[in-house]
């Protein structure tokens, strides 16, 4: 076991991050994904990130924010691919205009 995990961490990773394993590339030790989309639930999250926004696109606007803004880049972007993907026009702000309707209603 031990001589297995240490050819794995020369190589890189055990095994691919879900954006690796989606775009079907080799993932590396510094792989800009790695830490945001793991290797079980990744590609499936990772598949409405790249549809709207491009690989590419997302791996040059994470490396401009800091590390510890990336979390919770990840998730927003994550989270705006899947509203674009149900309102390609509207997106997030088809959410926010609604939850604005609700909080009037309610007053």
């Amino acid at each position: 076991m031990a001589s297995s995990s240490s050819s794995s961490s020369s190589s890189g990773t055990a095994s691919p991050c879900g954006a690796c394993r989606f775009l079907r590339r080799k993932c590396t030790h510094d792989c800009i994904f790695a830490p945001y989309f793991g290797s079980e639930q990744g590609p499936a999250k990772f598949a409405a990130i790249h549809k709207v926004f491009g690989a590419s696109n997302v791996s040059k606007l994470l490396l401009q924010i800091p590390p510890h803004d990336r979390p919770e880049a990840v998730t927003t972007i994550a989270y705006e691919a899947q509203a674009r993907i149900q309102d390609p026009v509207y997106g997030c702000v088809a959410h926010i205009f609604t939850l604005q309707q609700q909080m009037q209603h309610a007053k």
